[in-house]
Formats: structure tokens, sequence, C-alpha cells
């Protein structure tokens, strides 16, 4: 099987989109299938770029950076798609080169595919353009109105589909790498490196932006009693538009790393004794289970995909969402029972374990296979 891959954001870029999407390939790598990938151009280019993936200038897109908007030179695309002559199409964003692979699979009919993995019409409302966003929902279900499947990662985003009136919503799972993300990274060399004189490490893992609901966990931060606050240190793993302002708010026990990654951002999560990700937006949150494969309890809103990754008062806690008080009470609860956060570690690790990459991408190729044979049959019935 050929499969030509178009998405707007691939690695180096740090979301969870583009770690996946590098994850898959690799796995298709793996499998011997045969792929074309069509990408944005990055100032930090891959290691990963090879004779078989392409990439096209870009600029960032405004309400997520991450994401590139870029110039696709569909000449050269149609060039390459003729030469490959792939099987299917999958399109992974709605964007420029998510257009271009949408507009070459309906000229040429081949298969085609989709995955929805951000919810922008709640972007919206944290940048205070509401207003667009029966707009965007009338592009939205346009340009998913063509495949054969659109797959999501949750059954949150798959209802939030389904009440837009979407149509052949498959479920796509996220996985995780329990070799890397595990307890063994737990060491103290992440309290010598960020000068962490503090009881209790809290960690948060994701872009420090609004639509995270990071207002709520600066809340969160002040309104701790006393006498658990003066034991905490917070560490914040990541970057975006609210780096800088929460740096200037919290200058003692608050440190920003800026982005990590590979066996440092494995030691950060097993170091940490909770995580706290009070995000309503997310429509999966890999960051959530890498912690549970590092055996560490997290504590999360109950809105979202996050919610069906954490089993409540087993490998977590799922609080009310938007609600400072419900978190609060949740990290308040866990730092003072030491056998239950014990407990939830290795339940914690016990559930990642079961979510593996190998098997979730072997279900993806199955589908695949099962949308290019719906279109054959189609035509052969035609």
């Amino acid at each position: 099987m050929k499969i030509a891959l178009f998405t707007d954001t691939f690695a180096p870029q740090v979301n969870g989109v583009a770690r996946t999407l590098q994850r898959l390939v690799t796995h298709l790598e793996k499998r011997d299938i045969s792929y074309q990938l069509f990408v944005p151009e990055m100032i930090e280019q891959s290691d990963l770029f090879s004779s078989n993936i392409h990439s096209f200038m870009s600029l960032p897109f405004f309400l997520y950076p991450e994401c590139r908007m870029a110039l696709p030179n569909l000449f050269s695309i149609k060039e390459k798609m003729a030469e490959f002559q792939p099987d299917l199409i999958h399109i992974t964003t709605p964007f420029n080169i998510g257009l271009s692979g949408l507009h070459y699979g309906k000229k040429y009919h081949i298969p085609m595919v989709g995955s929805y993995h951000t919810h922008f019409d709640y972007y919206l409302r944290y940048y205070k353009l509401q207003f667009m966003q029966e707009m965007l929902w009338k592009y939205v279900k346009w340009f998913y109105s063509s495949f054969e499947k659109t797959f999501v990662p949750s059954e949150e985003t798959r209802e939030h589909l389904v009440e837009r009136g979407f149509h052949n919503i498959n479920l796509w799972k996220r996985g995780v790498d329990c070799h890397l993300f595990h307890p063994r990274y737990k060491n103290g060399s992440i309290t010598e490196r960020f000068s962490i004189k503090k009881k209790f490490l809290l960690l948060y893992v994701g872009r420090i932006a609004p639509e995270k609901d990071l207002h709520i966990l600066r809340q969160v931060m002040r309104q701790l009693p006393e006498s658990i606050r003066q034991n905490v240190h917070w560490l914040y793993v990541g970057d975006g538009p609210m780096r800088i302002e929460m740096m200037q708010e919290f200058q003692e026990n608050v440190t920003f790393t800026g982005y990590l990654k590979g066996e440092a951002l494995a030691s950060v999560y097993a170091s940490a004794d909770l995580f706290v990700f009070p995000s309503t937006t997310e429509t999966f949150g890999n960051v959530v289970l890498e912690a549970l494969a590092s055996g560490t309890p997290a504590i999360v809103s109950n809105q979202g995909g996050v919610k069906e990754i954490v089993q409540h008062k087993r490998t977590g806690m799922i609080c009310e969402a938007k609600q400072p008080d419900s978190f609060i009470q949740a990290i308040v609860t866990l730092l003072g029972n030491q056998s239950i956060r014990k407990e939830m570690s290795y339940e914690a690790r016990k559930y990642a374990k079961t979510q593996a990459w190998e098997t979730i991408f072997d279900e993806l190729i199955l589908q695949y296979e099962q949308a290019a044979q719906n279109r054959k049959s189609l035509r052969q019935l035609a």
C-alpha cells in the first residue's frame, strides 16, 4: 500500500500532532509501507527529512504558531504524486497543505481520509474571536465532507463532531513510548539542574497559552494553602505567548524550562510528584499519557479528551473544569497522602503500558486499507 500524507505541522515542531505523525512515519517504514509526506518548511529542519518528505515555504498560524501556513507549489505536488501513484491520501490539517492534498485527491479520484486534531473553535473564545465560529465550522465541515473516514483521538471529539453533523467518524487513539517515559528516569539531577529545594514538585507540560486554561492554574498557585505552597516548586515545560507574563508574576519557587525533549523531558515527568493540567480544549492530551507512563499521577479537568485518559482516584484526579478550588482540593489531598500517590503511580504506569503505539498504528493501517477498498468497491458498483 502507498500512502500520501499532507500536514501543516511536523517535526521538529513541538506539539502532539507533529510528534504523532513523526511516530506514524517511523511505523510505516517499519512495516515497509511506501509513503510521501508533504509538510511546511521549518527554520530548523528535522533529521527525518529525506527524499520522500517534501517541504514548502511557510509562516506561523496566528492562533497556533506551532502550526504553519505553507505556500505549497501545486505543480511540484502534482509531479510528485503522479510519480508516486498513492492508493490513499491522509490529510491531517485543514490549512494550505491539507487543501492541496484535498484538491489533488478530488481531481484524480484518490480515496482520502482525514484526521481532526485540534478544537480551533474553542481557541476562538480565548482570543475573543467568537464571531468567526460559524464561519469556521462551515469551512471545517466542508473540508472533512470528502473523506471516506475522519479520525479523532477521543470519544469526546467524536461527539463534538457528530453534534455538528459530521459522518464516518472513527476513533484513532494515541499511544505512548513506555520505554522513554518511565519511572526509572526519576533522579536528583532535576532538582539540581533547576535548583529545586522544596519537598514537592508539581509539573505542567504544554503550550503556555490562554487556551490551556492557565488562568485557572495561576489562581491555584496563588490560592494553595500556605502550608502546602511553602513546600511546593512548580515546573513549566513549554513555551507560548503567556510565558513572559507568567515569569514576571511568579518569580519564586517556579521554573520555566522552555521546551524539553528526550531523556530530559522523561526525567522531568518521572521526578514530579503530580502532573497538573487544567486544559478543557484537548482532543486527547498526549502529555497526560506521558505523565502516567512516567508513574506520575495526573490532575485534569472533566472537559475535553483528557478525562478519558485519567481514571478518577485510581491514576489521578478529575476536577471540575475551570474551578480552582477543585484543583486545589485534589492537590492538597494527594500531597497529604504518600501511600495514595504511590498506589496511583503504580496504576498509572500499568494503564499506560496498555497504550502501545505499535498496536494503535497497526489498527490505523487496517482503517487505511478499508477506506481504500470501500472506494474501490463503490467504483465497481458504479
